[in-house]
């Protein structure tokens, strides 16, 4: 399927600002009532039962609401032609006689700015006020929470080639991986929950348990794990935190070098962390990911020989959407089952 076509599919969810949600209305987009805040997320996010996984997507920087829908469009429909070509290097997604079929949810924020190092700052420092000061990280682990406590449980069958669960795995791009890690720090310090394939106990009593995270070209330092997202450690993943980077990624590399003084995740990896990072190369749609390779709490994807389009202030650093993501990320569920 087309990634436009796939679009129409998607359940948006958008942020002011502020971090609050906006629903929609008449007269455009406006704050949902905190009263009424159940009853939006009961409205727009109950999973299907036809979806087996559950895919919540953030977008990044420089990106308006219909790029951030054709974003998650495309990447979905990489999902699906991958998948469909290529069913025999993820067993667990092709047996127990149901068929992969993922479910996206998209987050979309107010991204746009100048293509400047004014205005990477900008962005970068809204990106992190809405979390901090705003109510982003609750908000968005609110969302997750309601998206886990609703769908179906995968430990709820007995046998586990017949579990008949959803699992729910997160992807971010770009200044969205802080939106994703900052939420998922939220709920690391909350108390409630349950879920299950990677070696990484489960964490107890949480308010929503993830199955994998991917990070795509990450706008955050190369010690943000170490300095900023430390809880991410002990945090309600059963997965590992996956994050990819290009040398050929201006935005991280160029822009981040000037406004933070240091590279980021999504040009040179991730660096210190609170676990040892695996570090590896991105492979190529052919070559399976063995359950070793990805099964630790960090691991740093070189992306270089892949992600390498892109011309202008940001370089490769929207090169993201490839059949070679694609591929990773249905290796990271075939990994979850």
């Amino acid at each position: 399927m087309s990634g436009r076509g796939a679009a129409a599919e998607v359940r948006a969810f958008d942020l002011d600002e502020s971090g609050w949600p906006l629903g929609p209305t008449r007269s455009g987009p406006r704050p949902v009532p905190a009263a009424r805040l159940d009853a939006y997320f009961a409205e727009r996010l109950t999973p299907p039962p036809w979806a087996t996984d559950i895919v919540v997507y953030v977008h990044g920087w420089q990106t308006s609401r219909d790029s951030a829908l054709d974003a998650v469009g495309d990447l979905l429909g990489l999902v699906r032609e991958q998948f469909e070509e290529r069913r025999e290097i993820y067993p667990r997604l092709d047996g127990a006689g149901r068929p992969f079929v993922p479910w996206p949810v998209l987050v979309r924020w107010p991204s746009r700015s100048l293509p400047s190092l004014g205005g990477y700052r900008r962005i970068r420092d809204r990106a992190h006020a809405m979390s901090t000061d705003g109510h982003a990280a609750r908000v968005v682990g609110q969302l997750l929470g309601y998206l886990d406590g609703h769908r179906a449980d995968p430990a709820a069958a007995p046998v586990l080639a017949n579990r008949g669960g959803q699992y729910l795995h997160l992807v971010g791009h770009s200044f969205g991986c802080r939106f994703l890690c900052e939420a998922v720090q939220w709920a690391a310090r909350r108390r409630d929950a349950g879920t299950l394939g990677w070696s990484t106990p489960e964490p107890p009593g949480r308010p929503f348990t993830v199955d994998s995270m991917l990070l795509l070209q990450m706008a955050g330092p190369r010690d943000a794990f170490a300095s900023t997202f430390t809880a991410l450690a002990e945090a309600p993943l059963r997965g590992p935190v996956v994050a990819t980077y290009s040398q050929h990624d201006r935005a991280t590399g160029f822009w981040h070098l000037r406004a933070e003084k240091r590279a980021g995740i999504g040009y040179a990896g991730i660096g210190t962390a609170p676990a040892p990072v695996s570090a590896i190369r991105m492979r190529p749609v052919e070559e399976p990911y063995p359950h070793d390779v990805l099964d630790h709490r960090f691991v740093s994807v070189d992306a270089s020989e892949v992600f390498v389009r892109g011309n202008g202030p940001a370089g490769a650093h929207s090169d993201h959407l490839r059949p070679e993501s694609a591929h990773l990320l249905l290796s990271l569920a075939d990994h979850s089952r």
